[in-house]
């Protein structure tokens, strides 16, 4: 499966291949609190409907301390067993897995990033437009947990890559596996690890949002710290419930509920220096993305990603918080285009 239209001319016809300099509008979407509204997994989760669409999850249910229904959060088989049976329940994907130790992301919070983005394309495209979108996941790791999102619930088409093999295969393997997800997802290696883009876009292909979440420690023991604390703070709280000890180790490290691999992790320079290369590399394809955006974890990298992508000539930047109970996060878009410009470029890539 490819993303070609040969049919049809980019805003790059003329021979432009950076934007031009120009002042850089900047746009700040607050938080709302609670998950999106048409976030499938609002409220509490139903651990009977769960257990219904995945029986293997029933032993791993607890009670918590008002005695409702939970699992054990700390623990990275009931983790992985409660997203299997949100994605059976909720998004009809009934064959997905991931290997031994890789990213297994909560899913609520994902889906988030894409039900917003969702609406910023829409104030471009309009909310009823019939139209074929085409989103590209960088760093798509072994879950695909952002294509299979986009496609059942909007119904994109989705391309993914990663510098990882294993975690490639194993997110085609979920898109053929699944009937609403075949021929709607093809992942791709990245060769090169400098790059992001540079290989994955092919010439004459074009795509409406792209979306990215990226290592955010800058080595190994960064990512062993973070995890350590992270056990620490579960095991605390834990404690606290009167529930017992937290498994923390394997094989004498940390082990974290929701795994992750080196590349999914962490890179040289963290995030600070993964975000900064995107928005630099972005520009070169500034006529054939019509939004990039990307996840930031630490709040601080905000201004700085802001500042790079000003240097690279974005034309506009929108930053979206976003709140999940405790848990806030954000994510920043840009585009090299005017809306002018965008509602050319839509019309000419349907």
């Amino acid at each position: 499966m490819t993303r070609r239209n040969n049919n049809t001319k980019s805003s790059n016809d003329m021979g432009q291949t950076k934007p031009a300099l120009s002042e850089t509008k900047v746009i700040k979407r607050p938080a709302k609190a609670g998950l999106h509204k048409r976030n499938l997994h609002n409220g509490r989760y139903d651990f009977k409907a769960l257990t219904d669409a995945l029986p293997e999850l029933s032993a791993h249910i607890v009670k918590n301390p008002k005695g409702e229904a939970s699992i054990n959060f700390s623990d990275p088989v009931a983790v992985k067993l409660l997203n299997k049976a949100l994605l059976a329940h909720h998004y009809s994907v009934t064959q997905w897995d991931i290997p031994h130790g890789y990213l297994c992301p909560p899913i609520p919070g994902r889906a988030d990033y894409v039900h917003r983005l969702a609406d910023l394309l829409a104030d471009d495209c309009g909310q009823s437009v019939a139209r074929r979108i085409n989103a590209l996941d960088i760093g798509v790791g072994a879950n695909c947990i952002y294509p299979i999102v986009g496609v059942t619930q909007y119904g994109w088409y989705y391309t993914g890559s990663d510098i990882d093999p294993v975690s490639v295969n194993n997110s085609n393997q979920i898109a053929a596996n699944n009937t609403v997800l075949k021929d709607k997802i093809e992942c791709r290696l990245q060769q090169n690890s400098r790059y992001l883009f540079k290989g994955i876009i092919k010439p004459g292909e074009f795509y409406h949002l792209t979306t990215c979440n990226p290592p955010f420690h800058k080595s190994l023991e960064e990512a062993q710290q973070g995890s350590a604390r992270k056990i620490s703070n579960l095991s605390a709280n834990k404690a606290k419930r009167g529930q017992g000890k937290t498994q923390a180790t394997e094989k004498g490290q940390p082990v974290l509920n929701f795994g992750g691999q080196q590349a999914e992790l962490w890179c040289s320079g963290g995030e600070a220096a993964f975000i900064k290369n995107m928005a630099f590399e972005s520009r070169e394809f500034a006529h054939q993305v019509l939004w990039f955006s990307t996840l930031i974890s630490k709040k601080d990298n905000v201004r700085w990603m802001r500042k790079n992508l000003e240097k690279a000539a974005a034309t506009e930047i929108h930053i979206v918080e976003m709140s999940q109970g405790q848990k806030n996060s954000r994510f920043i878009a840009w585009t090299f285009q005017t809306q002018e410009q965008r509602k050319r470029w839509l019309t000419l890539n349907k």
